[in-house]
């Protein structure tokens, strides 16, 4: 990966084992600085989306979406006001993606594509006899 990296420890419901139906991984809008290597999207418009080209680790091309929910803005009854990287279930299925995983993105150097991957837990982090070890959730900034 190139440039800055983005990383999310994965939930149960963003890998899918919750049988819940989740609109994607959410991007809180205080992640500025991941906003700004995303697509800008109008929020004028209701629910503006674009397509994020993607290579995973393996070289695998991928089309993920990347989209504004905003019908609070739009609707009178509008609850939603939140963005989310959706059409990723399979993709974590076939990596095998887990609870507690991190997913990790980044913008490639062409800027047109972004480079994703899986990290898999250190399994010495989940030594017992070390005590608990605290893993952060949400999106970091990796340095």
């Amino acid at each position: 990966m190139t440039g800055d990296v983005f990383s999310k420890v994965l939930s149960a419901n963003d890998v899918g084992t919750t049988g819940g139906h989740q609109g994607g991984i959410l991007i809180p809008k205080g992640e500025t600085q991941l906003l700004a290597i995303l697509p800008v999207l109008d929020p004028e418009i209701k629910n503006p989306d674009a397509w994020l080209d993607c290579v995973d680790d393996a070289g695998q091309a991928l089309r993920f979406r990347f989209v504004y929910y905003n019908n609070k803005l739009h609707d009178e009854n509008g609850t939603r006001n939140e963005f989310r990287v959706t059409h990723m279930t399979k993709w974590f299925r076939d990596t095998g993606a887990r609870e507690g995983d991190e997913f990790r993105i980044s913008l490639m150097s062409d800027k047109m594509r972004y480079s994703i991957g899986i990290i898999r837990p250190d399994p010495e982090d989940q030594n017992e006899e070390d005590g608990v070890r605290i893993r952060l959730s949400g999106w970091r900034r990796v340095h």
